[in-house]
């Protein structure tokens, strides 16, 4: 049966008059127009439907409406909100040491600077991760969250946090030069913001 229920998506609270046992993914792309996450097998198994639930990847595919009332949902849309790493939070970073990174040009640093992608979706840009493009989403919503975790992953973790993310194409290799690219992105972002003024336009 049909009931108002409210569902934050990407800073933005949504009234809905809809079944709440409607999945997420049919809400999002249906209702709410974003057609960011994909829908693939249907089933939570794939991946291409990932959004983040409280900074947490899940498959919007096979959750209800009503398991998400009243939380946080970012899709792929949210991620490049200008001003904000939303939803990577600077407090959930352990300062890096510079040492710790590879290598950042001037140009590098000066180019992430406005944000206007979220490091993550440069990264899988620069590294030419994408073929068909289909699976992209659950892996750059995937790696978003390992950040979180792990803000310099390993090889091994980079590995076991896309490993249900399925790729038809076989880019797996750039797929994961994607993620070392975007913890390297990510830490230049942030030591950035870190040597500007309080207050001083990014």
């Amino acid at each position: 049966m049909a009931a108002t229920i409210t569902l934050h998506v990407n800073g933005q609270a949504h009234a809905l008059a809809v079944d709440g046992a409607a999945p997420l993914l049919a809400v999002l792309r249906n209702d709410l127009g974003l057609n960011g996450p994909k829908y693939g097998c249907g089933l939570g198994e794939c991946g291409a439907c990932a959004v983040l639930i409280d900074g947490v990847a899940a498959r919007s595919c096979s959750i209800p409406l009503e398991g998400v009332a009243g939380r946080a949902v970012t899709t792929l849309e949210g991620l490049a909100a200008a001003a904000a790493l939303h939803p990577v939070r600077p407090a959930q970073l352990h300062r890096v040491h510079p040492a710790q990174l590879h290598p950042v040009s001037p140009s590098q640093l000066h180019s992430v600077r406005p944000v206007q992608l979220h490091p993550v979706q440069q990264a899988f840009i620069d590294t030419q991760a994408a073929q068909c493009g289909y699976c992209l989403n659950g892996m750059v919503m995937a790696t978003v969250a390992l950040l979180q975790r792990h803000p310099q992953p390993t090889d091994a973790q980079a590995r076991t946090a896309l490993q249900h993310h399925l790729c038809r194409c076989g880019t797996h290799i750039e797929i994961l030069a994607a993620v070392q690219r975007s913890a390297v992105l990510m830490a230049a972002v942030l030591m950035a913001a870190d040597l500007l003024p309080t207050g001083a336009a990014r």
